[in-house]
């Protein structure tokens, strides 16, 4: 069967692969521009993010799988660069990120970990943010993985932790239990405390500190949304 290299060479998919890729990128490009065009984004705790933004400090934004929706229009056209699996689903996320002004480092914790880290090592030394999906491209869910620790001690960069709550949304039934943020519906974006690391810190102490802000900031806006709807 006929096969063709993804974006930057790799991986090769088939005729129907290449048919898929091409609609599921279209119509997930215009499902984010529509409905991420009414939701009504509120931020908590981004003084931190501007102060390094307002001093030339490049970033790693990291946050869960399951939230590329939201995030994906929240931060579009501003260059970031994001590290996205080789995996078929990594292929049309690629493509849809893309139209949004973002640029993909393919890699993932199973396949070409390596060179996507060099690679987002190299932009963040240019001076351009980078992102990552914590618990991708496979699981478990909200679980985060060593990649951006070892980035963020490599750089001296700082991880910028956030979480995006919609009050209302669609759960997909995928193992990262994907959200939609329904039309219209009020979305709380939670910043966590920027996490630096330091040369000589174990990467057990790192990998900890790192969850439990992930773990902190997903707690808190769980609690926020449930006593609305109480």
């Amino acid at each position: 069967m006929e096969t063709t290299p993804g974006i930057e060479g790799e991986p090769k998919f088939t005729l129907w692969q290449r048919v898929q890729v091409k609609a599921i990128s279209f119509v997930g490009w215009a499902l984010v521009w529509i409905i991420g065009s009414t939701v009504d984004f509120r931020f908590e705790d981004r003084e931190s993010l501007d102060q390094l933004r307002r001093e030339g400090i490049p970033v790693i934004f990291s946050f869960w799988h399951n939230q590329i929706f939201c995030q994906t229009y929240l931060f579009r056209s501003q260059g970031i660069v994001v590290m996205t699996s080789r995996h078929f689903d990594g292929e049309y996320i690629g493509r849809i990120i893309k139209r949004f002004g973002y640029a993909a480092a393919r890699g993932s914790s199973t396949r070409g970990a390596v060179r996507a880290l060099l690679e987002l090592w190299r932009h963040l030394n240019q001076g351009r943010d980078v992102a990552f999906t914590i618990d991708g491209p496979r699981g478990p869910i909200y679980q985060v993985k060593p990649g951006p620790v070892f980035l963020a001690r490599k750089s001296g960069a700082p991880l910028i932790t956030l979480h995006s709550e919609p009050e209302e949304f669609w759960e997909l039934r995928s193992w990262d239990r994907f959200r939609i943020p329904k039309p219209f519906t009020k979305t709380l974006v939670k910043f966590g405390r920027p996490i630096y690391i330091s040369a000589d810190e174990e990467e057990t102490t790192c990998l900890r500190r790192y969850q439990e802000e992930m773990d902190r900031i997903k707690q808190h806006c769980e609690e926020l949304r449930q006593q609305r709807r109480v």
